[in-house]
């Protein structure tokens, strides 16, 4: 009976890591296919040190929804994707925001309007590589912002993180409960780009007021891939 129940249990096992492995490459499919013709720009090496003490960042950190009419550089855009989803040791495991089982489900897009150095447009963002991918070209923030139920300064920021989830990547380990994993993962990753831009100098907002399909669309994403945060960023 124990012996049986033994090799129930491997099964099960065996089961979960070939799903878990098999999802994971599908995945990858659909990512290969989407930016195969796409213009690739490798990000500055991201800052470990800075003026501003932790402690700092979380004393003055606010929500901030006007910005200078003035554009971001290179630099504060690596560093601010870094925070959300950065690499942070060498195995290329660690990241800058923990995640349940170490799974990773969060994905990051990056919408450009006013960046030196930086066509505007929509880009996806590879932590591995610390690297951008375009995935579509030209200012996009005014359907961005009517997607956003018209909030202004989704429009009117230089830049918009969007952070999105594959709950399956969680789910398939964690069963329902991964779901709140997943928006936990999303929290943390949302409250490293705040305590960044208030290093920075910048501002931002967490916004999770707009319209999913509208959101899908607009990025071109998979049906399994759900956006969970439009977060502005702006000097203040």
């Amino acid at each position: 009976m124990k012996f049986s129940i033994g090799l129930i249990i491997f099964a099960l096992i065996i089961v979960l890591t070939l799903f878990l492995f098999f999802n994971k490459d599908r995945e990858q499919d659909l990512v290969n296919n989407k930016y195969m013709n796409s213009e690739e720009i490798i990000l500055p090496h991201p800052e470990k040190v800075s003026q501003v003490s932790i402690e700092e960042a979380l004393l003055r950190r606010r929500s901030i929804r006007d910005y200078k009419d003035e554009p971001l550089v290179l630099k504060e855009v690596s560093q601010v994707l870094w925070a959300a989803q950065g690499i942070t040791d060498s195995s290329g495991r660690g990241r800058t925001a923990p995640s349940a089982g170490g799974l990773y489900s969060l994905e990051v897009y990056l919408v450009v309007r006013d960046v030196e150095d930086l066509k505007p447009g929509a880009y996806h963002y590879f932590p591995q590589e610390h690297k951008l991918k375009r995935i579509l070209e030209g200012d996009i923030n005014k359907e961005l912002a009517e997607a956003g139920l018209n909030q202004s300064w989704i429009e009117k920021a230089p830049i918009n993180l969007i952070i999105t989830a594959f709950y399956s990547r969680t789910t398939a380990k964690y069963g329902e409960r991964g779901v709140r994993y997943v928006h936990l993962e999303a929290g943390h990753a949302a409250q490293n780009v705040y305590l960044q831009a208030e290093s920075l100098g910048l501002g931002t907002v967490v916004v999770g007021a707009f319209y999913d399909d509208e959101i899908k669309k607009l990025l071109g994403l998979s049906e399994e891939e759900v956006p969970i945060y439009i977060m502005p960023i702006g000097k203040k």
